[in-house]
């Protein structure tokens, strides 16, 4: 009976705590240029997999039934909110990094491999987009 307690007690505290070393959540992105916060996007698992869509843009000068432009195939012309930018990625064996995932800059239209990882005990998010050997990463903050 105590080590039900025990049990119990444990997922309580601690589950919460594990959830937040995972990308699925609630994320803000900020432009890398001007500083100013973009988009919040929510990530979620897809079957093992993550999805993640721009939930609502925030930038000023964001016009609300903006469309993806710049996009192909079946994103070509859908509206910003509502995107999916995030198809796939999994968690690496071992570690706490979700890899194999693509990711779509809407702004150009162009897409590029992906991989996630929590930092800042699961408050921050690096995300880091390659395009051959080359690649860049930005840090995405949990919304709270």
């Amino acid at each position: 009976m105590k080590s039900a307690i025990a049990a119990i007690f444990f997922v309580a505290v601690a589950g919460p705590a594990l959830a937040q070393m995972s990308p699925v959540g609630l994320w803000r992105n900020v432009d890398d240029k001007t500083g100013e916060v973009k988009a919040e996007i929510r990530i979620a698992d897809s079957g093992g997999a993550l999805a993640g869509r721009i939930e609502k843009t925030l930038k000023k000068d964001a016009k609300p039934d903006a469309t993806c432009d710049e996009c192909d195939g079946d994103r070509k012309g859908k509206p910003i909110n509502g995107l999916e930018i995030i198809r796939g990625g999994a968690k690496a064996e071992g570690k706490d990094v979700w890899e194999g995932g693509r990711i779509l800059d809407p702004e150009n239209g162009k897409e590029y491999r992906a991989s996630f990882t929590p930092i800042d005990g699961g408050k921050k998010l690096e995300v880091r987009g390659y395009l051959g050997p080359f690649w860049r990463t930005q840090t995405w903050t949990r919304v709270q």
